[in-house]
């Protein structure tokens, strides 16, 4: 027969009761541990990182820009005048001498004033010839009236002589040997003043003549700048050297007042290089540095010669010039060709560099992953960077010779201290 035992539902109910508070205790308590644990270290495939290793010792400093190979010397071909194209010869990109004709213009209101200034000139030598034969031939008749004058002077004279002698014998009249005198002292004075009057009539002649003359000057000179300027509508490009393209080109048929450029002329044998360096690279730039400019079929030496005091579009313009040797420049090198240009900032001597990470800039503090000893794992270190150049930065602080980091894009790990490399 059963026995009916005392209190074990109420004893059955504590047992149950701290089961399950010890239960909900070791939940709690696994719960915060848990909690507490990082979170495991993400995998990255060591294959598709850049890394590098710490070195000390001489680092060069330099700066690296885009730009294009310019002409030292270049000249626009103006239009001397207003005209029409009419044809066009030499296309840009031909090389071209100093007499060449780039092109032809027409203008009939300059072919027109051309043949009125010939006219007007031609008109005026005559003139000057028919002014010159009256003023020669006045001044022969004026001669021969001094020729005259003067014979008539001479006679009258020898007669007033012997006049004289005979009336001192009593075989002339005394008056009549007075009025022979008077006569020939009459001529005289005539005489004289035939002669005067020829000689102020050469300076009249002299002023007339260097009148005409003036005309005449200035009438050729009028033609000769028309005949100029219609020998300048064959365009010419002035020296020699490579004919390039206009920012806009001329087309025939076009109209074009006098001062359009119809052409530009570069020698192509003298060229510098104009590179485009980032504002915040260019406060180290000094006039004289050393530079290299390589044109994708060579290298060519060069020497820093100016720096335009503006900025464009956050880029500062720098102009190389290039130290060409005996062998001239680089097979295809020519005007407007792209190059990429490096110039040498200084050179340290002893320094702790690495190479340049993706987003490390010079004077700041970033933080990158140093690999460990068996390169299983990176852990996250704050570096602080100085002085940098184009593939390497100055390392002052957070790392020492010898550490592995890795330089790349690392930034979707910004919430990881630890990664793990495959």
């Amino acid at each position: 027969m059963d026995i009916q035992r005392k209190d074990a539902g109420k004893k059955r109910l504590i047992r149950r009761i701290a089961i399950g508070i010890v239960l909900v205790a070791a939940v709690a308590g696994i719960s915060v541990v848990v909690g507490r644990l990082k979170p495991a270290a993400p995998s990255v495939d060591l294959s598709v990182v850049w890394r590098d290793t710490v070195k000390r010792g001489p680092m060069t400093r330099e700066v690296r820009g885009l730009g294009t190979l310019v002409p030292e010397e270049t000249m626009l071909i103006p239009a001397t005048t207003e005209g029409r194209v009419q044809r066009i010869l030499i296309r840009p990109g031909t090389p071209v001498r100093a007499d060449s004709i780039v092109m032809i213009l027409t203008s009939a209101e300059l072919e027109t004033d051309l043949l009125n200034s010939e006219y007007a000139m031609k008109a005026a030598e005559a003139d000057f010839l028919n002014l010159k034969v009256t003023l020669e031939k006045l001044n022969l008749d004026m001669q021969a009236t001094v020729a005259q004058v003067d014979a008539d002077y001479n006679t009258a004279k020898l007669q007033g002589d012997r006049d004289a002698a005979l009336a001192k014998e009593g075989l002339f009249s005394e008056v009549d040997a007075k009025i022979s005198a008077v006569r020939a002292v009459q001529l005289g004075s005539r005489l004289q003043l035939e002669q005067k009057r020829i000689s102020i009539n050469s300076s009249a002649e002299e002023a007339q003549l260097a009148a005409a003359k003036v005309k005449v000057d200035q009438l050729r000179g009028q033609f000769n700048l028309k005949k100029s300027q219609v020998d300048q509508l064959k365009v010419r490009a002035g020296f020699d050297g490579m004919l390039q393209q206009l920012p806009t080109p001329v087309e025939v048929g076009q109209k074009v007042a006098a001062g359009t450029p119809l052409g530009k002329v570069a020698q192509a044998s003298k060229l510098k290089a104009e590179l485009k360096i980032a504002e915040t690279q260019v406060k180290d730039v000094v006039i004289g540095q050393h530079a290299v400019i390589d044109t994708r079929n060579g290298l060519i030496e060069g020497r820093v010669f100016r720096i335009d005091p503006s900025i464009l579009n956050g880029t500062v313009t720098v102009d190389v010039a290039l130290l060409v040797g005996k062998d001239g420049l680089p097979q295809g090198a020519r005007p407007d060709l792209s190059v990429d240009g490096t110039i040498e900032l200084e050179r340290l001597n002893d320094v702790v560099f690495v190479g340049r990470p993706v987003f490390g800039q010079q004077e700041s503090t970033v933080q990158l992953f140093k690999m460990e000893a068996d390169g299983k794992y990176a852990n996250k270190v704050k570096v602080v960077l100085g002085r940098s150049s184009v593939n390497t930065i100055e390392i002052k602080d957070g790392l020492k010779v010898g550490d592995q980091v890795i330089l790349s894009d690392m930034s979707a790990y910004d919430s990881y201290d630890r990664i793990k490399l495959n």
